[in-house]
């Protein structure tokens, strides 16, 4: 792989073989720091995120006045034991719309007023789902036309509130949790189909009482968190790719150790299983409530087939890959009910159809999803990431069983959540 920063050339491989350790998980990382900032005492945090993303949070937690610092592979974050500051000048998400939307809650339960803002792409994204809930918390929040960014939130004299969220997702459940601490009384979220519970898990590691009762996860307010010291596992979106490569080869073999098993994310696990790729779990074990594993990969014949409903909320961050590698499936892939994917970075369903079709693809758009027949070829071509940084993760993965080189534009948007995606990827691959 030929690399000048903003375009990479990938060249097609023979094989991928080798052994793993991902950055930390960036669900995991983002709530870890937001947490740690309000916790009495000192959190250390061992594999945080590389991701520009969680660098993010941990910029905005510190403007707020929870101070920290890097010490070899450890983030030490010295908690406000719940007093956080106002911060002299407006929060800078960057393209972290997890930072936004999960801070948002934090904010709207602090007594003066904050300002948050982040990059082109994350100003275009929506923050409505977060911001209608606050306010029925009792939060003022105000923000551009269609409840885009930049926000600007007054918080305190938060009341619990019992809400169904109309959307599943993982970001605006932890917002409200997160407010719920802050809030008077009880604070329930419902969701249709479960979606991550990174928020849950974290609250209880940091020592908060966080209940489950059927659909719906439950905070009272006033509760204080402590400090932990936490190794943080390998994020299994980011393995995704590598997960996705191993597929593209019949007989490679890939272990990827201390990597996140969380049951709302390892679904993951189970689709590739499924698709016809050889997935061993070696040894497991609970971290602060969390599930780590290593995993031994084998590439066998690669099936395709269908993602819909609870599946594709599951697998949201990782449709982009699987829909790049599906040309080379014997089935297929069909994607539906992912809708959400319009809204993310980019249009990630517009830019994967785009991008196979300049591949020689055929790749079929529908409102919600894509249809991409299995047994095609791909031939190396120019592409575009669109500033996006699964996007641009993803055709590095398809590029490796093209015919011919590859160039892939804006490639340096992987920098977002793996600035070491394309050295990681060029240590596996056999040429």
């Amino acid at each position: 792989m030929m690399n000048d920063n903003s375009t990479v050339v990938v060249r097609p491989a023979r094989n991928i073989a080798g052994t793993l350790q991902l950055p930390g998980d960036k669900s995991i990382s983002h709530r870890y720091a937001m947490l740690g900032a309000l916790a009495e005492g000192t959190t250390r945090l061992e594999n945080y995120s590389t991701g520009a993303d969680c660098a993010s949070t941990l910029g905005c937690v510190k403007a707020l006045g929870a101070n920290w610092e890097r010490t070899g592979n450890q983030i030490v974050i010295h908690g406000c034991a719940g007093n956080l500051r106002a911060a002299a000048v407006p929060l800078d998400c960057g393209n972290s719309g997890s930072t936004m939307r999960m801070l948002s809650g934090i904010l709207a339960g602090q007594d003066f007023t904050s300002e948050l803002f982040g990059d082109e792409s994350l100003s275009r994204r929506p923050m409505a789902r977060i911001i209608k809930p606050l306010q029925e918390m009792g939060a003022r929040i105000n923000s551009s036309e269609g409840g885009k960014p930049p926000l600007r939130i007054q918080g305190g004299n938060l009341k619990g509130i019992s809400y169904s969220m109309p959307v599943p997702s993982a970001q605006v459940k932890s917002s409200l949790l997160f407010a719920g601490l802050f809030a008077e009384g009880e604070t329930r979220v419902s969701e249709s189909v479960r979606t991550r519970d990174h928020g849950e898990i974290a609250l209880r590691a940091f020592g908060a009482e966080v209940k489950r009762e059927g659909t719906e996860a439950i905070i009272s307010g006033g509760q204080k968190l402590h400090a932990i010291e936490a190794t943080i596992p390998g994020d299994i979106s980011s393995a995704a790719f590598f997960l996705c490569a191993a597929a593209l080869f019949p007989g490679s073999q890939l272990v990827i150790r201390n990597l996140l098993m969380n049951p709302t994310r390892a679904r993951l696990l189970d689709v590739l299983i499924s698709m016809g790729l050889g997935i061993t779990v070696q040894e497991m074990e609970e971290r602060h409530g969390e599930l780590v594993g290593t995993i031994q990969v084998e590439g066998r014949k690669w099936k395709g087939g269908t993602l819909a409903g609870g599946d594709t909320a599951a697998l949201i961050d990782e449709i982009p890959v699987l829909a790049a590698v599906a040309p080379f499936t014997e089935e297929g892939l069909e994607v539906r009910d992912g809708r959400e994917l319009r809204v993310k970075e980019s249009d990630r369903i517009a830019a994967v159809a785009a991008n196979l079709r300049a591949m020689g693809a055929v790749a079929e758009e529908t409102e919600d999803g894509l249809k991409i027949p299995g047994g095609q070829k791909l031939r190396g071509a120019e592409v575009d990431s669109l500033g996006d940084h699964r996007i641009a993760m993803a055709f590095a993965v398809a590029a490796l069983r093209a015919e011919g080189e590859t160039k892939i534009h804006r490639a340096d948007a992987a920098v977002i959540s793996f600035g070491e995606f394309f050295t990681t990827l060029q240590g596996l691959v056999e040429n």
